[in-house]
């Protein structure tokens, strides 16, 4: 059974810092792409930043470059997103995503909420 369970999000103040996790099951974590997604109240769901299976280099959204920082783990099948300077635009609900574009596989998590607030 395919599972993606985020945790670390909550409540932080302007120009703090928060780090999310991600942590899969159910598959060959390797193989696959991870991505961090994030959807504000009235918004389209948004990429965030990605990381390939193995080698190769993050990237990330405009809005984030600089700021937030993905890394994976492939001994813990788990990636996390480091979020600093944080800023209330960055209020959303965080998705973690898993994608193999060769067999077509796309998984996600529940979500997790970052609230940006003073």
């Amino acid at each position: 059974q395919v599972q993606l369970v985020e945790s670390g999000g909550g409540l932080v103040q302007p120009g703090g810092s928060l780090r999310l996790s991600c942590t899969a099951a159910g598959f060959t974590f390797s193989w696959y792409a991870m991505s961090w997604y994030r959807q504000a109240p009235g918004k389209e769901r948004e990429l965030v930043a990605a990381i390939p299976g193995t080698g190769g280099n993050p990237s990330y959204a405009d809005s984030v470059k600089g700021r937030f920082f993905i890394s994976r783990d492939n001994g813990k099948n788990t990636i996390y997103l480091q979020m600093n300077s944080l800023k209330p635009e960055d209020t959303a609900v965080y998705f973690c995503n898993a994608a193999r574009r060769a067999i077509g596989a796309v998984y996600w998590g529940q979500g997790t909420q970052v609230t940006v607030s003073s």
